[in-house]
């Protein structure tokens, strides 16, 4: 079994996964809960299904884009699960879960085809969205990136493509994008079940991360917010 971590948004996520199912999870939408949720979850999970750390497989984390706060909570919990356990690490790109998991939710609505491109969108702040654009096999046709927000935004994709966006800054685009074509769902939430697909062909591949260096894929520096108060008066 694979232990999931996802805590790029404001979703803590935990699911405990093998090759064919979710076993269990655990989730909250209550936005900065990931410090006191995360190894909550953890405990909950592994107690209802009697596993121990060491039993596992591998644990898999979201390595990013997203929140800086989440990412550095989610990778260096997995990281001490890795190293306390002797267990793999598995990095998987939050992009690469949320197209797994909106294409498994939405699959018997729409029938998809082989010019058909997904975007999953991540807010960025600003005008700035994180993004990629994945075709219907799978394949990245855009690595993940930061980027404003623009009217002509994927003009570059093939016109009679369907593009699929969904995710946290998916509203941000239907505001702005003023192409034909898109389909925009801003309802789509993010879970660590997510995961299960691709955590297992990075096992299956042997795609680890080495724990002593291996750090969040932030594709932003971090900045700090100001104060409200001036705390020194």
């Amino acid at each position: 079994m694979i232990l999931c971590l996802e805590t790029s948004t404001t979703i803590c996520s935990v699911a405990l996964c093998d090759k064919d199912q979710v076993i269990t999870a655990r989730e909250n939408h209550i936005d900065k809960s990931h410090a006191s949720s995360l190894t909550v979850f953890i405990d909950e999970v592994l107690k209802e299904t009697n596993i121990r750390t060491t039993d596992l497989e591998a644990v898999a984390v979201s390595k990013g884009p997203g929140s800086y706060t989440g990412l550095r909570i989610g990778v260096s919990t997995a990281k001490a699960i890795s190293f306390a356990s002797s267990v793999p690490l598995i990095g998987i790109d939050t992009t690469i879960s949320m197209f797994h998991g909106f294409t498994a939710s939405v699959r018997d609505e729409y029938s998809f085809d082989p010019d058909d491109l997904f975007c999953p969108v991540l807010d960025a702040r600003r005008t700035e969205i994180y993004y990629s654009i994945i075709n219907s096999t799978g394949t990245t046709v855009k690595s993940t990136r930061a980027e404003i927000i623009m009217e002509d935004s994927f003009n570059d994709l093939p016109e009679k493509a369907r593009i699929f966006i969904f995710g946290n800054g998916a509203n941000k685009c239907r505001e702005i994008l003023k192409r034909r074509n898109v389909f925009f769902f801003d309802d789509f939430r993010l879970s660590a079940s997510f995961m299960r697909v691709p955590a297992y062909e990075a096992l299956k591949n042997k795609c680890f991360e080495d724990v002593a260096y291996f750090e969040p894929f932030y594709l932003k520096d971090f900045i700090s917010s100001k104060p409200v108060k001036n705390i020194l008066r």
